[in-house]
């Protein structure tokens, strides 16, 4: 599957990757990690850190998937709001699931001052918009719901946010504790430091089968046999090597990027920005002064192939940037439509296959995928190790969610 097309801004930023070292397969390994982008790096540094034997498998160069195209907003609040969330899992799992997401964006910050590159991670907040007065209810039962549980956050009417931003919009969310990131120098730097820490790097190694034996596994790729204690799938919206996807839609997503701007600082404290209506647009500045804006959301899982195409969607999103922001001087420089995937339930993928023994998932779709990365990469250390986690039960493979997938498990 194709991924991305067209013209992407990240790889810019860091023009010589790092190489790998080349390395002879092991006899054996405690884990192989199959997928070399964001969840698969997190997934080896946090397993590394307890002294597992680790090989990564991707089928192209690493870092080069998903990872190129994310946007790198970094934020504890997710697609699906708290107070929507505990009508769906309940009070104690739905509060528990965001205090995972706001721990996990510490957790990233400090991962991210452990990297032997700058990836660029700047705590930010964020501002999230009712995008018209029918929304303005929904906003402000989040806000309430948020602060009524010790979330750290604000709350502006029309006239706060007149104050702070060139735009009038009837309410918002002010949310501290996020952060912005390169995503491709975060996962380098991650690639680097498990290097250094023993991890081998197979790239361009294709994986073919998984086969039990006795408790063995034993792993088939395009650049021969591996033997592993455990397997751990990091594959993000690719079909996945073993088994399918249930419970997850793929759709495409758009981002521009544009010409550096001559200011120190665009908006009010470069925050986040992202609004309430679906699809919904959503843009971040860069550490060179640029904009990143990302929006129209399409249900289909390939990005097209037409340059033409990209930039008429292109040109859709600098429009709705002028909207908000008449007096800034805006012209595209990179354009691109990115595939990315949707839980059923709004929640990732992590954990063991409830019927294919050490066969393990951490695919964190959704709007915070790097959050739920990290997040997900810190209950699996601990299941994978034999401890028991009791978080784990949130976002398990098998997981009630009747209504979307019959009950049984997302992954087959």
């Amino acid at each position: 599957m194709h991924i991305h097309e067209g013209s992407l801004y990240w790889p810019g930023t860091m023009p010589i990757p790092p190489e790998r070292k080349k390395v002879e397969i092991a006899s054996h390994y405690d884990v192989i990690i199959v997928g070399g982008g964001m969840s698969g790096a997190l997934s080896a540094l946090a397993l590394a850190d307890k002294g597992l034997s680790i090989a990564m498998l991707d089928k192209r160069q690493m870092a080069t998937g998903s990872t190129m195209a994310n946007t790198g907003l970094l934020q504890y609040s997710n697609d699906i709001m708290l107070h929507e969330l505990i009508e769906q899992i309940g009070e104690k799992d739905a509060v528990r699931f965001y205090q995972l997401c706001l721990e996990a964006m510490e957790n990233l910050k400090n991962t991210a001052e452990r990297l032997p590159i700058d990836p660029d991670f700047i705590s930010r907040p964020s501002v999230y918009y009712a995008s018209d007065d029918n929304d303005l209810k929904m906003i402000r039962k989040e806000y309430e719901t948020l602060k009524s549980y010790g979330f750290p956050c604000d709350y502006w009417n029309e006239d706060e946010i007149g104050k702070h931003l060139p735009f009038s919009k009837p309410g918002a969310i002010v949310t501290d504790g996020d952060a912005e990131v390169n995503p491709y120098k975060f996962v380098n730097g991650l690639l680097q430091l498990v290097e250094s820490m023993g991890v081998h790097l197979f790239e361009f190694t294709d994986m073919d089968d998984v086969i039990d034996k006795k408790g063995l596994l034993h792993i088939s790729t395009s650049s021969g046999g591996f033997h592993a204690d455990k397997v751990l799938f990091t594959t993000g919206y690719e079909t996945l090597p073993v088994g399918k996807r249930i419970g997850a839609d793929i759709n495409r997503s758009y981002v521009i990027v544009t010409e550096p701007l001559d200011a120190s600082s665009i908006w009010h404290e470069n925050a986040l920005i992202w609004e309430s209506k679906r699809p919904y647009l959503y843009m971040r500045t860069t550490v060179d002064n640029r904009i990143i804006v990302g929006g129209l959301d399409e249900a289909k899982p390939q990005a097209p192939f037409s340059n033409e195409a990209i930039m008429k969607r292109g040109e859709n999103l600098k429009k709705q940037l002028e909207a908000l922001f008449p007096e800034l001087p805006i012209e595209i420089d990179y354009a691109y439509c990115a595939t990315f995937g949707e839980s059923l339930d709004n929640l990732p993928f992590i954990g063991e296959h409830p019927t294919k023994r050490n066969h393990y998932y951490l695919l964190g779709y959704g709007g915070n995928g790097t959050v739920y990365s990290m997040l997900g990469s810190k209950i699996l250390a601990e299941i994978m190790t034999g401890k028991a986690n009791s978080d784990a039960q949130i976002v398990q493979l098998e997981r009630s969610v009747t209504a979307l997938t019959g009950g049984q498990s997302v992954i087959a």
